[in-house]
């Protein structure tokens, strides 16, 4: 039997571990079809554009749980994910996602509060008098 792999995605405060094995074609995120968990078809792409992009949409099933960030952030992460575990399966997969940029690590964060103003750069009202 095919031994599944595995891969961790992350983007924003969303990780995202991904569990892939030969199958037909269903894509789970926390025990959700991805097109319930994921209702945006912006989305849904982002989650399955290392599938299409090797044209094999309907050869791995995808297990995926998703925690911490956003629906946007985590389906991000979900692409990374993806990503990852299908270069375990196929090495040969790594120029086809470099060019596509489906390896890189997003690493925009949100930036940090800072004392005395109201966000990380905006300030209160400067008053003169």
């Amino acid at each position: 039997m095919e031994k599944q792999k595995n891969a961790v995605g992350r983007r924003k405060a969303a990780v995202t571990r991904v569990f892939l094995s030969k199958g037909e074609g269903a894509i789970t995120v926390n025990g959700k079809d991805y097109k319930t968990y994921f209702p945006l078809i912006y989305l849904q792409n982002q989650v399955i554009a290392p599938l299409k992009s090797i044209e094999s949409i309907d050869k791995f099933n995808i297990v995926i749980n998703a925690t911490g960030g956003g629906v946007k952030g985590q389906a991000e992460a979900a692409k990374l994910g993806i990503a990852r575990a299908l270069l375990e399966v196929n090495a040969e997969y790594r120029p086809i996602f470099k060019a596509l940029g489906f390896l890189t690590r997003d690493s925009r964060v949100v930036e940090r509060k800072k004392p005395g103003r109201k966000k990380a750069r905006k300030s209160f009202q400067f008053s003169k008098r």
